[in-house]
């Protein structure tokens, strides 16, 4: 019994199992072969939109490609076409040269024919010029080598007396325009310069907002001030004067850093010896940088170019420096536009002219070699950074230090003298003022027949009276003379002094 139950489920268990591998079996590929014609429809959907896109692409490179060579097409059609112009012109040329070269042809051949006649003709002339010359010398029994030597002679002597004639005539109207027109010269040029007045002193009054300030200036023992008058070079000046210090010094490079420095520690607030250093250093190469910044710009300003760097950095210094009270570089630009100006009317360079006024007192700003003069210390250092001979020359003999061998040295001297005088320019102590005009009466009334002297125009003109029975006329041009070349070589004087001497004859009486 439990075998026929064992055999039977072994049976059914395999018929069950047979059915199951048959039904899925069956129903997988069913299902297999569904997904196959899915995927097969969908890849040839795939396909035919590929096509269609690539067909697109291919469409649009073609219309592109077509329209490039369209438009190449064009241009290659536009290049013939100039290319048929060019050979229409060219033909045309040819022909025009073709005409010409027969024209000048016939020329040619109608000249030499003519020369040929003219051949003839001067033969003819040289012919009828003896026969005449033989006649003469028949008559006036003089050979013509002879008649030539009387002619000759009588020829100079008309010819000198004419030149003297002349000679007189144009000294004479060369000393009446020559005066007038470098009057008119100087006045112009000084007239289209714009100038300043700008006048350096040898101390700076630094502005604090409060006394307290002062005493943190000052540090304890004096530490802080001691130290700042070390680093600067400076002498300090701490007074009763409210809500300023006084800094003092010639250099006015060391003052301005010196101001620069204190500016920068008050505003910052740390002020001690160590900080001082720091903030000196720092202060010393921004003056340095715009030194060379003040001489680039000086430069360009003027239209400049070329300068060696040493001698833009010169030109930066004169900013520090002055003359009489006078600012140096102002001086040196207001040279260098009055030598423009004057060249300009006297039909020389401008641009070379504008380069010596501008140089010409850089002697003035270094510190070595204090024994040369500064015009000549000037033409040294022009001549170090590579400057022309007559810019150098301009240079140096614009104080008569060295001979003048070109025209701007003239200019230069000039055009110094006309700045340097000018009113307003320069500044002079008061004592030194009077003593120069004392000096010039008394020099004056050294002479003999003097009888009044009188310094006017702030010592610029100088008139002198004599005894008409004392002196004539003649002597009284030569002693007009003879003050003027005392004074100049025994007086120091900006630009130039006039003297006029008066001589007059005076009847006076009286009625009662």
């Amino acid at each position: 019994m439990v075998t026929t139950i064992v055999i039977t489920a072994i049976v059914c268990f395999a018929i069950g199992g047979g059915l199951s591998y048959v039904l899925f079996k069956y129903g997988l590929k069913s299902k297999y072969d569904i997904i196959i014609k899915e995927a097969e429809t969908e890849a040839e959907v795939i396909k035919k939109n590929k096509l269609l896109e690539v067909k697109e692409k291919f469409l649009n490179k073609k219309a592109d490609l077509e329209k490039e060579v369209s438009i190449r097409n064009q241009k290659i059609q536009q290049a013939e076409n100039k290319l048929k112009q060019r050979e229409l012109m060219l033909n045309q040329k040819q022909e025009e040269i073709q005409r010409k070269r027969q024209e000048a042809e016939a020329i040619k051949e109608n000249l030499e024919a003519q020369i040929v006649i003219v051949d003839k003709k001067k033969e003819e002339l040289d012919k009828l010029q003896m026969q005449e010359r033989e006649k003469l010398e028949v008559i006036s029994g003089l050979s013509a080598h002879e008649a030539k030597d009387r002619l000759v002679e009588s020829l100079k002597e008309e010819a000198k007396t004419q030149a003297a004639s002349f000679i007189n005539d144009i000294m004479d109207d060369a000393k009446l325009s020559a005066n007038k027109e470098a009057k008119r010269i100087v006045i112009q040029s000084i007239q289209r310069v714009a100038t300043e007045t700008a006048i350096e002193n040898s101390v700076t009054v630094f502005h604090i907002e409060s006394d307290e300030i002062k005493g943190r200036i000052i540090g304890r023992e004096g530490r802080n001030i001691r130290a700042l008058e070390a680093a600067t070079g400076v002498e300090i000046v701490v007074d009763d004067t409210p809500e300023a210090i006084v800094l003092s010094a010639f250099d006015p490079v060391r003052r301005e850093v010196a101001r620069l420095a204190l500016h920068q520690l008050v505003t910052d607030g740390r002020i001690h010896p160590a900080r001082i250093e720091e903030v000196v250093a720092k202060v010393r190469k921004q003056v340095e940088d715009e030194i060379i910044e003040t001489g680039k710009r000086t430069t360009i300003d003027l239209g400049i170019h070329g300068l060696h760097p040493e001698l833009i950095r010169i030109i930066g210094k004169m900013k520090y420096r002055s003359s009489y009270g006078q600012n140096l570089l102002q001086h040196a630009r207001e040279t260098a536009n009055l030598c423009a100006v004057m060249a300009s009317e006297l039909g020389l360079n401008p641009k070379k002219a504008k380069r010596a006024g501008l140089l010409h007192d850089i002697g003035k700003v270094p510190d070595e070699e204090p024994e040369l003069p500064h015009a000549l210390l000037g033409m040294k250092l022009a001549e170090k950074y590579k400057e022309k001979p007559d810019i150098c020359n301009a240079i140096g003999a614009h104080h008569d230090e060295t001979e003048m061998t070109s025209l701007l040295a003239p200019i230069v001297q000039v055009c110094d003298a006309i700045s340097g005088a000018r009113p307003g320019a320069r500044r002079e102590i008061v004592e030194a003022y009077i003593k120069r005009l004392n000096d010039l009466e008394q020099l004056a009334m050294s002479y003999p027949g003097v009888t009044k002297t009188y310094a006017i125009q702030a010592g610029r003109e100088l008139r002198v009276i004599v005894g008409a029975d004392k002196i004539d006329d003649k002597e009284t041009e030569n002693l007009s003379t003879e003050i003027a070349k005392k004074i100049q070589d025994e007086m120091t004087y900006p630009g130039q002094v006039k003297i006029t001497v008066i001589r007059e004859t005076r009847a006076v009486s009286f009625a009662k």
